[in-house]
């Protein structure tokens, strides 16, 4: 298939770039970037289209990912300045784009074994935090992220890109009510939850984050809710220095991750 104008197809991948409900209706994102796309296909994700430069002399790594693509995939030539659009880069460096089908919100799609790590955003505001949360989940151990209430969409192509990937590797899913992630706790009791926030009582270094853990990210402005500052077992701080009087979403919980890696060996 080749697309040469922008015509009503282009327009629907294009929209995806920005709006959240048509991504959602469509089932679909886009992915950009070699290491992302080339997750994507190996963890095994359903790749509906693979879009690529008509024309354009192709790489190594392109060349072999079309004609790799698993059956059902659409491989679609598109105007170079086209894909350019799609792949948010400069028209000479735009070579292959990916339309991958969105997996369910499903919270059993996170495994949760004796070792148990898994992250909760609440209410995370920007998809770059996302992504790049997701990214050192992924680096140190973790099972699996959640991102609860109204929320940056863990599909937004700028989470995708933060994510380099890991988003392929690490269940991340998408839960509407935080009352749905407290019902699924409650049919593991081993899980303790526990808070971040700059005020909170027990010190990072201090805290046990050998058993199975649900860490507690707030949002970036107004930290964690009443909701989970209730539920939470415990409410753990990171010892700063400086001027600074907090960190940023993304690096409290990468500094937390990484305690807990460090903890467990």
């Amino acid at each position: 298939m080749k697309i040469s104008t922008r015509n009503a197809r282009f327009q629907q991948w294009q929209s995806l770039l920005t709006n959240r409900n048509k991504r959602q209706r469509a089932g679909e994102f886009l992915v950009q970037g070699v290491r992302p796309i080339t997750l994507a296909l190996e963890h095994g994700w359903p790749v509906r289209a693979l879009l690529h430069a008509d024309g354009a002399r192709l790489s190594r790594w392109a060349a072999e990912t079309l004609d790799a693509a698993p059956r059902g995939t659409e491989r679609v030539a598109m105007a170079p300045e086209l894909l350019a659009e799609l792949s948010e880069r400069d028209e000479a460096d735009a070579e292959l784009v990916a339309v991958v089908e969105t997996p369910p919100d499903d919270l059993d799609r996170l495994d949760v074994p004796g070792d148990f790590l898994g992250v909760l955003l609440d209410r995370p505001t920007s998809p770059g935090n996302v992504g790049s949360i997701i990214r050192s989940a992924d680096a140190f151990g973790a099972h699996g992220v959640l991102v609860t209430g109204h929320a940056a969409d863990v599909y937004d192509p700028k989470s995708v890109r933060a994510s380099t990937g890991s988003l392929f590797a690490l269940p991340a899913v998408r839960v509407g009510s935080p009352r749905e992630v407290t019902a699924w706790l409650e049919a593991r009791p081993g899980v303790r939850v526990l808070g971040t926030d700059e005020n909170g009582a027990t010190r990072l270094q201090d805290a046990d984050l050998t058993g199975p853990a649900l860490l507690l990210v707030g949002n970036e402005t107004t930290g964690l809710s009443s909701f989970w500052r209730e539920r939470a077992d415990d409410m753990l701080s990171i010892p700063i220095r400086g001027a600074a009087s907090s960190l940023n979403a993304a690096n409290a919980a990468t500094t937390v991750l990484y305690e807990a890696a460090r903890q467990r060996g």
